[in-house]
């Protein structure tokens, strides 16, 4: 028990280094000709990384037969949530100044933008019942329906970074492909669940 929870601080730590590094650049002015820009898609690309980080619990646990790693996978979650809050706050605040009916036009005419906020309210619910209070009142079973919605935000996530960007869709179209990964491996998981359990039966 000690060794997990060894794991799990070490895990949140390390959750906040971009943030820290973030501020650090910040301070040191080192964040470029536009550092609001930077800001943005940072944290955006941040929301995207956890959120792929979260769907890669379950197949990692599986693979590597280590139970104590779902315990990563809520934590990880929040810090999906934390981050995408960031960026949302930064869009309203460094672009649209919080001035809500040119956000609401902003949703309209950018495609993009509509994508991208919702990936983030999808995971408004996943953050409001993750707790284990939440979790037992909500029931299990539909409380793994509901948590599906992860998929959903991570596809809308990344389809509105790969809008987003303009020239170069290298980085977006690879997290495309690990999320295309992850879900492949779900399919197989439920339909095939011997090639994904072997390894996990002695456990």
């Amino acid at each position: 028990m000690t060794e997990i929870r060894f794991n799990q601080s070490v895990v949140f730590v390390n959750s906040l280094v971009p943030l820290v590094l973030l501020g650090w650049d910040g301070y040191h002015k080192k964040l470029g000709a536009n550092p609001l820009e930077y800001i943005t898609h940072t944290t955006g690309i941040l929301t995207l990384l956890f959120l792929l980080l979260t769907l890669a619990i379950t197949p990692a646990r599986k693979i590597t037969g280590i139970p104590w790693l779902i315990r990563l996978r809520r934590m990880l979650g929040l810090y999906a949530f934390f981050y995408g809050a960031l960026h949302l706050i930064c869009y309203m605040w460094f672009d649209k100044s919080f001035a809500i009916v040119a956000i609401g036009k902003d949703i309209l005419v950018r495609p993009f933008i509509a994508i991208g906020m919702t990936s983030f309210f999808l995971m408004v619910p996943l953050a409001i019942t993750s707790t284990n209070k939440m979790l037992k009142r909500i029931g299990g079973k539909r409380w793994q329906k509901l948590h599906r919605l992860v998929y959903l935000s991570a596809a809308a996530g990344v389809l509105h970074y790969w809008m987003l960007v303009k020239a170069d869709t290298r980085i977006p179209l690879a997290f495309g492909f690990v999320l295309a990964l992850l879900l492949g491996y779900r399919i197989i998981d439920k339909y095939f669940p011997d090639l994904t359990q072997k390894r996990t039966a002695r456990a």
